[in-house]
């Protein structure tokens, strides 16, 4: 998990704490090289010192040394003696400061561990609301997924239906339409049988022959228009079956008069 609080107030600028924890870090190395050079110059100061003590009691035993000597030597130590309480003084300063500076940091560091714990805690306390939120519209959204699908199954069964309802519409029409033009037909057949009948007779047929005619023709439009509506019926049909949403319209049927 990432955490995704923002610098402040931990942080002026990203990298503060670590540029902080690197500063520390110096300063410790600083407090050690100092601590170390420190133990080196009381060190070699005392063996100076015992060296001198040893060669002045040397010199005592052995000779009386000239005054001008003794006094060179004791100036020379003295030299020393100030160069190496100078250094160590200032080593003392320099380590006191250290130790404030490691101080202020330590105190800076505990004081933001202490407001991490805290915004940990905060972070935790909104990470489970969080969950819980999270569980509660993940189980919605499970019960609204089973809906919509309860739904979409509705409403294919419902188009189903729909276009089945569409269907058995168009083929109601289509054979009202077919039926009462077969029945037309029909009958101009049956008419058009009776004048052949009766143009048999040499006196009447030239006289029949023009109504015949008119009934042929009248026959071939019924078919026509028997064709044109079996076709039209089908097509939307198919259509219907192929998905394309129809609205119920009937076909245009011409009234054919009779001759």
């Amino acid at each position: 998990e990432t955490n995704t609080l923002p610098f402040h107030p931990f942080e002026m600028q990203q990298g503060d704490i670590l540029r902080m924890e690197k500063e520390h870090q110096v300063l410790k190395e600083q407090l050690k090289e100092a601590q170390e050079k420190y133990e080196q110059l009381q060190s070699r100061s005392s063996e100076e010192i015992g060296a001198l003590k040893e060669l002045l009691k040397k010199t005592v035993e052995e000779t009386e040394v000239s005054k001008n000597e003794l006094d060179w030597l004791h100036q020379d130590l003295e030299i020393k003696v100030k160069k190496w309480q100078q250094e160590k003084k200032e080593n003392q300063e320099n380590l006191k400061a250290l130790r404030n500076t490691a101080k202020k940091h330590t105190d800076t560091n505990d004081r933001y561990l202490k407001t991490i714990d805290e915004k940990e805690k905060q972070y935790n306390v909104y990470l489970n609301t969080y969950l819980e939120t999270s569980n509660k519209l993940a189980n919605e959204k499970v019960k609204l997924e089973e809906l919509i699908k309860k739904s979409q199954d509705d409403c294919q069964e419902c188009v189903k239906r729909a276009v089945k309802a569409e269907i058995s519409v168009l083929k109601n029409w289509k054979e009202t339409e077919v039926c009462k033009l077969n029945g037309i037909a029909a009958n101009a057949k049956a008419n058009l049988r009776v004048l052949k009948s009766l143009s048999s007779s040499a006196s009447a047929a030239p006289k029949l022959k023009p109504q015949i005619h008119s009934w042929e023709i009248f026959i071939s439009n019924v078919k026509k228009q028997l064709e044109k509506v079996e076709a039209e019926y089908e097509e939307k049909i198919q259509r219907v079956k192929n998905g394309v949403r129809n609205r119920l319209t009937k076909t245009e049927t011409v009234d054919l008069p009779s001759p």
